[in-house]
């Protein structure tokens, strides 16, 4: 999991505008928070390929955070794109989305599909989670990787003179074996290490609740909004 900023080296974004996307690069998936003006360049800037976006989430309905969305979805669309899209943001984001299709009269060739965020588990996806916390009109938001990656110990299976192959592939997901002379193989004891997931807290409100930073304490990383 990789965040990159996208408005980190615009000289021209104001501070109170953000916009960031996060690379799931193991299913090279992209999921994007806020399409500002320029988007698309910004992608391009950072190498990030708008064709991998399957979730925009809009932190905030204001016209900052949207301004570039009906230029990447038409985009988009001329790409002859056939993957769903989601798109999460607060109550009047479908509303939003209605008019912008009705004025400019464009139809989707893909499946866009909208979700009014609310406070608790928002996004359930190949192993990464988002979760929102929303005070008034902004909201903050946890993001878990909640893989975990295990290391197979080498030498213990060497010791039982096990052959490489898919047997190591079992015992790293713990899986149990019988052998012919009655010795019980037990995965979970070949497991050398563990470690869980990455925990990500975006505080994008100046004024912090004590409940985002109760939160904090639990998270790996914290990423507060700048202002000018």
């Amino acid at each position: 999991m990789k965040i990159v900023n996208l408005t980190k080296h615009n000289i021209s974004t104001k501070h109170n505008n953000i916009s960031f996307a996060i690379k799931l690069n193991q299913i090279k998936d992209i999921w994007l928070f806020n399409c500002i003006e320029g988007c698309q360049h910004y992608c391009i800037y950072n190498q990030i390929k708008i064709s991998q976006i399957s979730k925009i989430i809009i932190t905030e309905l204001k016209i900052s955070n949207i301004s570039g969305l009906l230029g990447l979805l038409s985009s988009l669309n001329l790409t002859n794109r056939t993957k769903a899209l989601s798109i999460y943001g607060p109550a009047g984001i479908n509303k939003y989305l209605n008019l912008i299709k009705k004025y400019s009269k464009t139809n989707f060739r893909y499946n866009l599909y909208v979700f009014i965020l609310k406070t608790g588990l928002s996004i359930n996806s190949n192993k990464y989670l988002i979760y929102t916390f929303i005070n008034k009109k902004y909201s903050d938001f946890i993001i878990i990787n909640t893989e975990q990656q295990i290391k197979f110990n080498l030498r213990k299976a060497k010791q039982f003179n096990l052959l490489a192959g898919p047997l190591y592939g079992k015992l790293k997901k713990s899986y149990d074996f019988l052998l012919p002379d009655g010795i019980t193989l037990y995965g979970q004891s070949f497991i050398k290490t563990y470690q869980a997931g990455r925990k990500i807290l975006f505080i994008l409100n100046k004024h912090h609740t004590r409940q985002s930073i109760e939160i904090s304490f639990i998270t790996d990383i914290v990423y507060f909004k700048q202002f000018s």
